[in-house]
């Protein structure tokens, strides 16, 4: 029997996201799903209800009325005591829980048997889970939005300009962390036309900085900061102090600093001290991406904005929730990509599979029993690493590039061969022959100069440049279309050769300007 997803108006404080938009909706139902939504959920992200009735959901009036006849339920926070309540004995919850955070959440949830798939604790390591990956969906809408919020707050453009009243320099911004959130901040301002600096502890995403525009600024400490699931670990005392020094100087110099600094299970950590703020330039802003967690920023006040020494902190909790269209159409998108891997069979049925990685970290609770924290997900072991040298043995001299030069006795044995080889030549050819022979010799010899002592890597703009040289040719057939006549006598070529003239010219003109062509493309190759 096919299942029924209910989708509640969410009751958080604030939150303008809804768990499912008109578009997944239809998508649901081709999966085997009924599907029913509180009247009004979509409201605060501009989706009627009547267009989830376009869709083929049903409406109902109340959350009791929804609660109660949901087989799954679709939502967005973590439920309320009250929502708990109303849901049904054995029923399935999909959303963000937190269950670290939560215990108390935890034990209510077990209390009614039922099986809660935390779309928070999804296993991130796992290259196949990052279609169900809201987290980093909503991650990049709130680096998003955190800039557009500095942007507001702060009493100049980001992009500098130079106009009749005078030249306005542009803004300078400070992104602590580059995970997805920082990344999206970076790109963002960058694209806004600001001096954007940033900082992580892990060394592996400099690159990534730097390909969206931003500088990063390194710690004057040598330290490994990845902890493993895309998140950051706890770095150590000497690190941190190193650390504190880097953000008091670019506090001194920026005008914008936005952090999202985050540790699982744990506070967010203090980067910003209450001096570093005294030290920022009147008009400065901050924005604490981790003020939910405390934030980063000592005078942090989460969910809301204070001026504190003349700088604005921005402590807002619902970046994401600020773009509630957007951001309910990515979470709805990453909870259909679940609902398929739970429901491969088309059929309206869910199946949670413990043998599967991806469900078995998802899965906090299964019919009431406690089944987080999830084992760590099996990931493919990495490719052996190819020995030294002794694997790779050293090419045979054969005049190819850097290789071996050849012996004495070879190189006399081959010069020995040739010597009588070009005597026969020399002895019994016609003299016509020689000045002939005489060029393709020498023309052999400078070619395997020039091609067989450079580098492989190089041999095809080589050859292509030699190509496109050698259309010299092509003065031969023109001579043929045309040839001097002695003394303005003589016959002119037949039609035939004149045909061939023209074939061999069309196909010369090929040959050089595409050897040109490709010489250009392969260096530019080669160019940084």
């Amino acid at each position: 029997m096919a299942l029924l997803i209910g989708v509640p108006k969410e009751t958080a404080a604030g939150e303008k996201r809804v768990a499912t938009v008109p578009d997944v909706v239809e998508k649901l139902r081709k999966l085997g799903f009924s599907v029913a939504v509180e009247s009004g959920a979509g409201d605060a992200a501009n989706f009627a209800d009547d267009t989830y009735r376009a869709a083929g959901a049903e409406v109902v009036a109340t959350a009791a009325e929804l609660w109660a006849k949901a087989d799954i339920v679709f939502k967005v926070r973590p439920p309320s005591t009250d929502e708990v309540g109303l849901m049904r004995e054995g029923g399935t919850l999909i959303g963000f829980v937190w269950p670290a955070q939560n215990p108390e959440l935890m034990q209510q949830l077990a209390a009614k048997r039922a099986t809660v798939l935390a779309i928070d604790c999804l296993p991130r390591q796992l290259s196949r889970a990052q279609k169900m990956d809201a987290l980093t969906s909503m991650a990049g809408i709130s680096g998003y939005r955190a800039v557009i919020e500095a942007a507001n707050a702060f009493g100049r453009f980001f992009n500098g300009q130079i106009t009749a009243a005078g030249k306005i320099p542009p803004a300078k911004v400070f992104i602590a962390g580059a995970g997805v959130a920082g990344l999206a901040a970076i790109g963002t301002a960058a694209n806004l036309g600001a001096i954007v600096r940033a900082n992580d502890t892990r060394a592996e995403v400099a690159d990534q900085v730097v390909s969206l525009g931003g500088e990063f600024v390194k710690v004057d400490y040598e330290e490994e900061g990845s902890g493993g699931g895309g998140y950051a670990k706890v770095m150590s005392e000497g690190f941190q102090a190193a650390q504190r020094a880097m953000y008091a100087q670019q506090a001194r110099e920026v005008d914008i600093i936005i952090t999202t600094a985050l540790i699982p299970g744990k506070p967010a950590p203090k980067l910003i001290t209450a001096e570093m703020v005294q030290t920022m330039k009147p008009g400065s802003v901050i924005v604490d991406m981790a003020a939910e967690q405390g934030g980063n920023c000592e005078l942090t006040v989460p969910g809301e904005a204070v001026v504190r020494h003349g700088v604005t902190i921005i402590g807002y909790t619902d970046l994401a929730s600020r773009l509630a269209k957007q951001s309910s159409t990515l979470y709805a998108t990453n909870l259909l990509r679940l609902t398929e891997e739970l429901c491969k069979t088309k059929d309206g049925v869910v199946d949670v599979n413990m043998d599967d990685d991806a469900i078995r970290g998802l899965t906090v609770l299964k019919a009431g029993e406690v089944t987080w924290p999830a084992p760590p997900p099996k990931l493919p072991a990495a490719p052996p690493k190819p020995k030294a040298a002794a694997a790779a043995p050293a090419p045979k001299g054969h005049g190819h590039g850097a290789g071996e030069p050849m012996s004495a006795k070879a190189l006399a044995i081959v010069f020995g061969v040739g010597a009588v080889l070009f005597w026969l030549v020399g002895a019994f050819a016609p003299a016509s022959f020689l000045q002939h022979f005489t060029v393709f010799v020498l023309a052999c010899f400078v070619g395997y100069m020039v091609v067989w002592n450079v580098t492989p890597s190089l041999h095809t703009p080589l050859m292509s440049v030699t190509n496109a040289i050698s259309s010299i040719i092509a003065i031969g057939a023109l001579v043929q279309v045309a040839p001097p006549l002695a003394g303005g006598g003589g016959e002119r070529p037949s039609g035939l050769i004149l045909a061939l003239a023209v074939l061999a010219l069309v196909l010369t003109a090929v040959n050089m300007f595409g050897g040109f062509a490709v010489t250009r493309r392969m260096l530019a190759m080669f160019r940084k």
